[in-house]
């Protein structure tokens, strides 16, 4: 049995005709770069949110980006975050000329560890980055805490957690801002690039409005240095449709995961995911540790079990950030879960029957004492 660790075109199957149509439509319109569309999804999106607004930008990288900016973070500033992300969430800290500072991670949520703020102050620390991982939310209840002590912007890294929750209020509206990418293979993906941000603070909306658009407050008159980030008309109609049945999506996803979690009870040498949020965690990533990864590999690509990594080195050991000065043993829990988790087939359209085939197989592991 083949189990891919995602199938986008089982998702899309059932839309294709409503997509071609909401594609159709931006055609006739003749307005691809912003416009009607965008406005359309951003006031949805915001709603969804529960924001006082959204603002569609190109990518998940440039929401992080452009709300630094809009911040006043630059040069000489910096933004405690942790390296258990994809690196875009430090390489937006340091495209707007500020350093990023790495804290470990919890060791059961693997989202950021509260406790680690205070050693990482410092005079110049300007910001927070929490990373909502895999569906989860950080702990922001001590993160917004600390923050508001000290005086620090709190930016939410919500790009795997759409629909996600926090004692009660959305991914997104918990921080300054929250910034979220559509990347296809999300739980809330467009058919091509796409990110947003939310917030309730409209002289923030005003700033990031302008930069993502050559630094324009209207037309012809630039008010600031700024760049092209404006969203394509085509994903945002794409993702108004899709939105619609987002909440769907991620009960089904909870329900799969629920799946998994019954069968590793009887399989004590794998750790499940840990779920500190009760129906908050949306689940885009089910990882699992294993104290065998690469015989679990071996025994998946025998069985045409598709997998994923996230992440296999921890963004601080990365050559691009070894002017940092950080070594091997400088964020123990980050490397540790660089170094055995395993990211399950997860999606909403996954059937019983393959996850079935995927935690036997996983048991047959075990079984073989190639694991224990």
């Amino acid at each position: 049995m083949i189990v891919p660790f995602l199938d986008l075109q089982a998702h899309h199957a059932p839309l294709k005709e409503d997509i071609l149509a909401a594609i159709g439509d931006v055609l006739d319109s003749g307005i691809f770069a912003g416009g009607p569309c965008v406005g359309k999804f951003e006031q949805e999106f915001a709603t969804y949110c529960e924001t006082e607004h959204a603002l569609g930008v190109k990518s998940g990288t440039d929401a992080l980006w452009l709300t630094m900016l809009a911040l006043g973070i630059g040069p000489g500033d910096e933004v405690i975050t942790v390296p258990m992300s994809f690196i875009a969430t430090a390489e937006a800290i340091s495209l707007t000329g500020a350093r990023p500072v790495f804290v470990d991670v919890d060791p059961e949520t693997y989202t950021l560890d509260p406790s680690a703020l205070e050693g990482a102050l410092t005079p110049r620390t300007k910001a927070i980055i929490p990373v909502h991982l895999f569906g989860q939310a950080a702990d922001m209840g001590p993160i917004l805490a600390f923050a508001e002590a000290h005086r620090l912007y709190v930016i939410e890294d919500a790009a795997q957690a759409h629909g996600a929750t926090y004692q009660g209020k959305k991914a997104g509206s918990l921080g300054h801002a929250g910034c979220f990418s559509f990347y296809p293979a999300k739980n809330l993906g467009a058919i091509g690039e796409g990110g947003a941000i939310t917030t309730d603070d409209a002289e923030l909306v005003h700033k990031i409005s302008a930069l993502r658009d050559h630094g324009q407050t209207r037309k012809n008159s630039h008010s600031l240095l700024g760049w092209n980030s404006r969203m394509d008309g085509i994903q945002a109609a794409v993702l108004s449709l899709k939105l619609k049945q987002l909440d769907l999506d991620n009960a089904k996803r909870r329900h799969h995961a629920a799946q998994y979690d019954k069968a590793f009870t009887q399989v004590p040498a794998v750790i499940a995911p840990v779920n500190k949020r009760g129906d908050g965690h949306v689940y885009h990533i089910y990882a699992i540790q294993t104290p065998n990864r690469d015989g679990l590999i071996e025994f998946f690509n025998c069985r045409g079990i598709g997998y994923g990594l996230h992440y296999p080195k921890p963004i601080h050991l990365q050559e691009a950030y070894q002017h940092l000065g950080y070594k091997r043993g400088s964020l123990p829990v980050s490397e540790y879960c660089a170094d055995h988790l395993i990211s399950l087939p997860m999606f909403a359209g996954i059937r019983r029957e393959q996850i079935h085939h995927v935690t036997e197989t996983v048991a047959d592991l075990v079984e073989s004492r190639l694991i224990a």
